[in-house]
């Protein structure tokens, strides 16, 4: 089996623990990226047998999977409080379970629902894990496309590497579900991620970071032997 391989079916063991979870009557945020659409092909399956949930999903691309998985899709204009979102991570700090979010580019939507819900958990492998916040990925930043070169200008003052985010193999900007651009931000040490993130939100320009600071409640973590699940301390 390759690694990729691998590191799949360690995704789907954590979705699966996760749609356990997951109890009839319940609105449930519905994650964005390549774990969170396992979950929700699993609860499209469970809801096909009888599950009776509501979803809200974080981006346009989740809610075409529910909708083709036959869950039923509701706003906020509906429901303004979520009983449970279960979404992954690019890198999660054990202990805090702060994150890093945004790699898949719905950072701002995510974490409007993660916001919104009384409980978060977090589906990952064991690689997402990490001992410092952005020691693997760099913090997504949501910017408004309206002098973006200026509000990436004022990042460089702060970060230690600044870049666009384009479409793949196009070149053009990579626009997200909101008609924003993404800045990918390195910094050499982020040692108060709360602080960082209030600082980027103050920024003229910036619409949201992928820092989210206090969201999640627990994390599901798959590794090679089972799945470990973490409670925020």
């Amino acid at each position: 089996m390759t690694d990729a391989a691998s590191r799949d079916e360690l995704k789907k063991a954590a979705a699966r623990a996760a749609a356990d979870l997951v109890e009839d009557g319940m609105v449930i945020g519905l994650g964005t990226g390549t774990t969170a659409a396992f979950l929700v092909a699993l609860l499209g399956a469970r809801v096909r047998g009888g599950l009776k949930i509501i979803g809200i999903p974080t981006s346009e691309r989740t809610a075409a999977q529910a909708v083709q998985e036959g869950i039923p899709l509701a706003t906020f204009a509906d429901y303004q409080r979520i009983d449970l979102t279960i979404d992954g991570a690019d890198e999660i700090l054990p202990g805090t379970l702060d994150l890093i979010k945004g790699a898949g580019g719905a950072l701002l939507r995510e974490k409007i629902v993660a916001a919104a819900s009384s409980r978060m958990a977090v589906i990952s492998d064991d690689s997402k894990l990490v001992q410092r916040l952005g020691s693997v990925f760099a913090v997504p930043v949501e910017i408004v496309p309206f002098g973006w070169e200026a509000t990436a200008s004022r990042l460089r003052d702060r970060a230690d590497e600044v870049r666009l985010r384009l479409v793949p193999g196009g070149g053009a900007p990579y626009v997200t579900d909101g008609g924003h651009y993404i800045v990918d931000c390195r910094f050499a040490a982020i040692p108060d991620p709360a602080g960082l993130e209030r600082e980027l939100s103050q920024m003229v320009g910036v619409v949201e970071s992928g820092l989210f600071v206090g969201l999640a409640t627990e994390a599901l973590i798959a590794e090679p032997d089972g799945v470990r699940r973490l409670m925020r301390s």
